[in-house]
């Protein structure tokens, strides 16, 4: 498993997140969740999120997410 506690040495700072899809998340580091222990969430300011194509999608003052590896997706509720 990654270490994604460098993420901490990166608050204040602009970064890019690339995902394999091509998308993009461009922001500045706000803070990492827990306050200790592994990173399991990240808040960002500032946020651009980028298609494939390097189109903006999306733009946010203040965005959260969860900069971990994807294991798998599931249907917790609604049509089988």
């Amino acid at each position: 498993m990654p270490n994604y506690n460098r993420l901490r040495e990166l608050t204040s700072h602009r970064v890019v997140f690339d995902y394999d899809s091509g998308a993009r998340i461009v922001g500045y580091v706000a803070q990492c969740k827990p306050p200790q222990g592994p990173v399991q969430l990240v808040q960002m300011s500032k946020v651009d999120i980028f298609d494939d194509k390097g189109r903006l999608m999306e733009h946010h003052e203040e965005f959260s997410f969860v900069p971990n590896v994807l294991t798998q997706f599931r249907l917790q509720e609604g049509p089988s």
